[in-house]
Parts: structure tokens; C-alpha cells; sequence
């Protein structure tokens, strides 16, 4: 386990013990400030550093979310020492032979061990790498990146280097200039806390992410739509369609049905925003 900045409230060493059988050469870092733990990790893995990491910010300066949009963690608690949210990004080396709907099963992952096993979910999963209360408030992301540093053509199963960044809303956030209006995890437990959440979500993160690696997205699919924060609501695309979401196929595409007939759209094509 690597030292870092470590306060006693992150459970680095429980994490460590949990995670290191199934990641050998894992470790578990935590940081009081830096820019994007995503960008550190891939500088990181620039330098040839790609052994399993899980990089904990306390404050991130520059986070990033999906098409480089900035993910504000600080704000109305600085100074007080509580933890506003949790940020946190993993990345290792992952040879999957599909990578269609990896950001969907991992929202599956942390959704479910956030709120497991409701009968009226209150967690929801916006394709495709958001999640929602189902009032229609952010709760958090998932950004996804992946690179290989090999010359030469990609083939299908090669490994590839893959960070997983994550941001939840722990405590209450200030709605100003936010185009969605923020929930946090206090409202789902009064007593949740940023180390808390990761202590529930991390294992099961990693396990769904090596069954993803096994099997695909395919088995995520039903736990998914269980949560489908979209599934048969009005839709606009970011080039001006509109449509009904119709539920993801077993690779993780969303089925929308417009003028134009079912269309499978993917995350590297199109935006999605829901009808108000």
C-alpha cells in the first residue's frame, strides 16, 4: 500500500487487503490536493507506471467530465474538515474483448452497492455514465479513459490501459452555474460520508470489473434497466433529433426511436439530455 497523504477516516489499509488478491501489485494512494485524478494516472502510465491504482483527491482542482467538462468537488465545506465529496479515480492494465458498455456496468456497480437491492430504486443511471436521483438531480459520473502505449495496430483482446474515474456528491452542493441541479448521498443516509461510500463501492467496483473483462456487458444489461433513468422518456440529441429512449442493447448502445425510425446510438457519437 502507498503512504501518500493518508488521514485516518479513508479505510486505505481495509481497501488494500480487499483488492490486492484480486489486483496483484495493487496500491492505494490518497492525495490532499491535485489537479484530475484521472490526468495523474495517465501520466503516470506515460511513464510506464501501470500497476493497479486507486488514487483518492481530497480536492480536485481540475476535474474533468465527460467532453472535458469541468466536476466541481469543493465549495461550502472548506475549512470545516468534512469531505464534500468523493473523488477518486482507478486505473490498471484490462484486456476486455468488447469495451461497448463498460461506463454503463460500472454504473450498475456503484449504483448497486450505493442502494442495494430496493424495490423502487432511488439511484438511477443516465446514459451513459451518470447518476441520477430519480427527481431528475445529479448525484455523480463515471469518465472512462483508456490508452495503449504499444507501436503499431490495436487488436481485438489487446490490453489496454484503463483509468476509471468516479465523483459523487457526498454533502449538499451550491446549484449556481450547474445546468443540472445537484443531489448528494446525505439524502439517501443521513450519516453517509466520503469514506464510507468508497469503503461500500470499491471491492464491488473491481469485481464488476473483472466480469466485465470476462464476459462483457451482456450480463449487466437487466441490472442496468433496472435503473434506466431514461427508458421511455423523451429524449433530445446533441444534433437536434428528438426521440423515445427505448432501453441499451447488450453492448451498451441506447435504442432511440425518432422520425427517422430505431437508431442505436453510442457515447462516442451523440449527447443525450431528457425532456423536461
Amino acid at each position: 500500500m502507498s503512504a501518500g497523504h493518508s488521514g485516518p477516516r479513508w479505510p486505505a489499509e481495509t481497501l488494500w487487503q480487499q483488492i490486492e488478491p484480486l489486483l496483484p501489485g495493487f496500491s492505494v494512494e490518497v492525495l490532499a490536493s491535485i489537479d484530475s485524478t484521472n490526468s495523474e494516472l495517465m501520466r503516470r502510465a506515460r511513464q510506464g507506471r501501470t500497476e493497479p491504482t486507486l488514487l483518492i483527491a481530497e480536492t480536485q482542482t481540475a476535474g474533468r467530465g465527460r467532453l472535458g467538462r469541468q466536476w466541481r468537488s469543493e465549495g461550502l465545506y472548506e475549512g470545516t474538515g468534512m469531505q464534500p465529496a468523493l473523488t477518486f479515480s482507478l486505473g490498471l492494465m484490462l484486456a476486455p474483448q468488447d469495451w461497448s458498455g463498460l461506463s454503463l456496468a460500472l454504473g450498475v456497480a456503484v449504483a448497486e452497492s450505493l442502494e442495494p437491492q430496493p424495490d423502487a430504486p432511488r439511484i438511477l443511471l443516465k446514459w451513459p455514465n451518470d447518476l441520477w436521483l430519480q427527481d431528475g438531480r445529479k448525484l455523480g459520473g463515471i469518465l472512462v479513459e483508456t490508452a495503449t502505449f504499444s507501436p503499431g495496430p490495436q487488436t481485438l483482446g489487446q490490453p489496454r490501459y484503463v483509468v476509471i474515474g468516479i465523483g459523487l456528491n457526498v454533502l449538499p452542493v451550491l446549484a449556481d452555474g450547474l445546468p443540472t441541479p445537484p443531489a448528494c448521498l446525505r439524502e439517501l443516509d443521513g450519516k453517509a460520508s466520503a469514506a464510507g461510500a468508497l469503503q461500500q463501492l470499491a471491492l464491488p467496483l473491481v469485481h464488476s470489473l473483472l466480469g466485465f473483462a470476462e464476459h462483457g456487458f451482456a450480463p449487466f444489461q437487466p441490472r442496468f434497466a433496472r435503473r434506466d433513468l431514461l427508458a421511455g422518456r423523451g429524449v433530445t440529441l446533441s444534433d437536434g433529433q428528438h426521440g423515445t429512449a427505448h432501453g441499451v442493447t447488450d453492448e451498451g448502445a441506447l435504442l432511440v426511436h425518432s422520425a427517422s425510425g430505431m437508431q442505436a446510438v453510442t457515447s462516442a457519437d451523440i449527447s443525450v439530455r431528457p425532456q423536461r
